[in-house]
């Protein structure tokens, strides 16, 4: 791997590590962050005010969302399907560790990653990854984690509705009024900083318990996300940006919301929290290597 590339894969990523730095410092000098609000402000307000202003601004053709969608649901199928088996085999929980190895975190890393990896179209092709996996996260996220499935969750998701919303608006070109269009922008710009000031603050808070197991299954759940996103970009036919953004949201760690999940309905919120904290930083790591794979 060249010089040039190695310096442009590291431009790639310092924004991310610089701003999830920064949570992780202001949690760790004992400062206060209120991760409930945040929370609620990033999942209410801003993503899917940056679902909306991403998708009604990006033109795609309907087979291109349909592949999209198609391929990122399939994706997560892919992954538990895999991972359902192996966790039964190992004498793992399924409420402790499946949803941590099915849902990838695609809202704090992987949609930073795909902007300033792949430019805005990239960006948009990563929201309809993002949209499917946070609808079905707050599915069946919690569903696993209490042992009872429902699907409330997914007609509450406000990402559902603004993108919806977003590529009808898109295929008939309509336009809102500026004065909207600018709120929205700039309620959405706060998006992906709050994710990773969030990240990693929550980061700080995180501690491995049993570091072997947690490491052998965060190292999987960023290789089984590499080989299962290239399977199924090959599945769908996909090539350049799309591959790559796929490939991306997909190797992507453990996300944080499996640990809230993990913690509202006991399912061993400390043992999630080291899969979180292990993954997060192995990804760190292979992150070059995964985008160089990503944008070959």
């Amino acid at each position: 791997m060249g010089v040039t590339l190695l310096a442009s894969l590291a431009g790639i990523a310092a924004p991310v590590m610089l701003v999830t730095g920064a949570g992780y410092v202001w949690r760790w000098r004992g400062l206060p962050f209120d991760h409930d609000f945040v929370t609620r402000i990033v999942t209410r307000l801003g993503a899917p005010a940056l679902v909306f202003v991403t998708l009604s601004k990006t033109q795609f053709a309907l087979s291109d969302l349909g592949r999209m969608g198609g391929a990122s649901l399939a994706c997560l199928i892919l992954f538990a399907l895999i991972a359902a088996p192996c966790l039964r085999l190992a004498g793992l929980s399924q409420r402790v560790y499946l949803p941590s190895l099915v849902f990838p975190n695609i809202g704090n890393m992987g949609l930073p990653i795909c902007l300033f990896a792949f430019g805005q179209r990239g960006l948009a092709l990563a929201m309809i990854y993002f949209t499917v996996t946070t609808i079905g996260q707050f599915s069946f996220g919690p569903a696993i984690a209490r042992g009872k499935v429902t699907l409330g969750g997914l007609f509450r998701a406000p990402f559902l509705y603004a993108a919806i919303v977003a590529v009808i608006c898109a295929q008939i070109g309509f336009v809102g009024p500026k004065w909207l269009t600018d709120t929205l922008t700039m309620v959405g710009n706060v998006t992906i900083p709050l994710m990773l000031l969030g990240l990693g603050a929550a980061l700080a808070e995180f501690r491995a318990t049993n570091k072997a197991r947690q490491t052998v299954l965060a190292l999987s759940r960023i290789g089984m996300g590499v080989a299962g996103g290239a399977f199924i970009a090959w599945l769908f036919g996909m090539s350049g940006i799309e591959r790559g953004v796929l490939i991306v949201q997909s190797s992507m760690p453990v996300a944080v919301f499996n640990y809230l999940f993990a913690r509202m309905y006991g399912a061993d919120p400390d043992e999630v929290a080291g899969l979180v904290l292990l993954s997060t930083l192995a990804s760190y790591v292979t992150l070059p290597l995964i985008v160089a794979f990503a944008m070959s």
